[in-house]
């Protein structure tokens, strides 16, 4: 009677194990893989192997960026608000067009133990994905479109540049800006960085929410009021540069044509398509203190400020 009291003992502690392992690969326990605690695995993106420093609130969930056995750049993504709070990369030159845009994903926010490689959407996508972060469905009919924060032209081979659409690179973003002063500002980063930059540009790219109140596609995905954009290139030709934009320097873009001017004023002869999309260049000082300033923490975005 005792041995068969055991052998049930037994076979209910294997079932016991059995089902916590389910809830936990279920609900986020047993963390592996590229999204984590921290940015271990993908430091290189980083001037001096060095992350932001500030962005700390719950939420905040670092991705190693992995796409066909390679990582190709870091984003701190929010979980709540279903974007990214910023992607970090190193900017190369592409060698080719913009691919065709297979849209992707990132497994292991839905499941922890799943394959770390992002993966492209299929017709019918999985609940636990849903809730776990945007999906195309979000961006159909919402007037905005998916602005890349580490965008395609920033980056060299056509896999680096694949690797830049999935939507946890991505955020709600008004057409004018996205195609208008947005887009003018990241081709003149690029042209500065071919002219004058003899080594490693390390940029980081965010996106800031309104101040008062959130805003939402369908309750779902946040709508930032602001696009920002840092870079650091630590070496390079003094003797071409205005050395205002050397080692480092950043810019604020609008992304929504009716807020308020104190961050960066409307240039009222801009034309209709653009108009009150305006992006304003400024120190990496300055935009650290309107980002400490609206998010409330102490935000650092270079390393010993890229000396």
């Amino acid at each position: 009677m005792a041995k068969r009291r055991e052998m049930m003992s037994f076979r209910m502690s294997v079932l016991f194990s059995g089902i916590l392992i389910v809830f936990l690969h279920r609900f986020g326990g047993l963390v592996r893989g590229e999204v984590g605690q921290d940015f271990s695995k993908c430091l290189d993106f980083f001037f001096e192997r060095t992350p932001p420093k500030g962005f700390d609130a719950a939420g905040y969930q670092p991705i190693c960026q992995r796409y066909k056995n390679q990582y190709h750049f870091a984003s701190l993504y929010h979980r709540q608000h279903r974007v990214p709070v910023y992607s970090a990369y190193i900017l190369r030159p592409a060698d080719g067009k913009r691919p065709s845009s297979t849209w992707m994903y990132e497994p292991q926010l839905a499941f922890s133990r799943a394959d770390p490689e992002m993966k492209p959407f299929r017709s019918t996508v999985d609940q636990n994905v849903i809730e776990s972060q945007a999906v195309l469905e979000d961006y159909k009919k919402s007037n905005y479109t998916r602005g890349h924060l580490n965008p395609s032209m920033h980056q060299g081979t056509k896999e680096n540049r694949e690797a830049t659409f999935t939507l946890t690179n991505i955020v709600p973003q008004r057409a004018g800006s996205n195609s208008g002063p947005w887009n003018k500002f990241e081709n003149e980063v690029l042209k500065r960085f071919k002219n004058v930059c003899r080594g490693q540009m390390f940029v980081v790219t965010g996106a800031l929410p309104y101040v008062s109140g959130t805003h939402w596609i369908n309750n779902r995905v946040v709508i930032p009021e602001y696009m920002w954009s840092a870079y650091c290139c630590p070496s390079y030709n003094a003797s071409l540069s205005a050395s205002v934009f050397f080692p480092t320097y950043a810019a604020m873009g609008r992304n929504d044509p009716n807020s308020e001017e104190d961050i960066v004023p409307i240039n009222v002869k801009a034309k209709r398509s653009v108009w009150g999309y305006d992006v304003r260049q400024m120190s990496v000082e300055a935009l650290e203190g309107i980002l400490t300033k609206r998010l409330a923490m102490p935000i650092s975005l270079f390393h010993d400020h890229c000396q």
